[in-house]
């Protein structure tokens, strides 16, 4: 089913309009963002995940999954490499 795009405009318009009435929420919102993805990008290029850091960069999640890179797949990372390092 395809939608009709007099309803994708009539969806775009609603959310302007939410936009316009909710300016305020930005401001909030960034302060939450802007550190995740921050830190994400910069643990993201420390450890030379170049998918991992395209992807955090061009997604807007509202901090999910650059929380979920931090705390799963980065630190996943780092006990494997540790765990090579005893090895040797």
């Amino acid at each position: 089913n395809a939608v009709a795009p007099q309803s994708n405009f009539a969806m775009m318009e609603c959310m302007g309009a939410f936009i316009e009435q909710n300016l305020w929420l930005i401001f909030p919102i960034a302060l939450w963002v802007l550190p995740w993805k921050g830190y994400a990008l910069w643990l993201a290029a420390r450890k030379t995940h170049k998918w991992w850091f395209v992807a955090l960069l061009v997604t807007n999640t509202l901090a999910i999954l650059d929380i979920f890179y931090i705390f799963f797949v980065a630190k996943h990372k780092k006990k494997e490499e540790e765990q090579e390092e005893q090895n040797n």
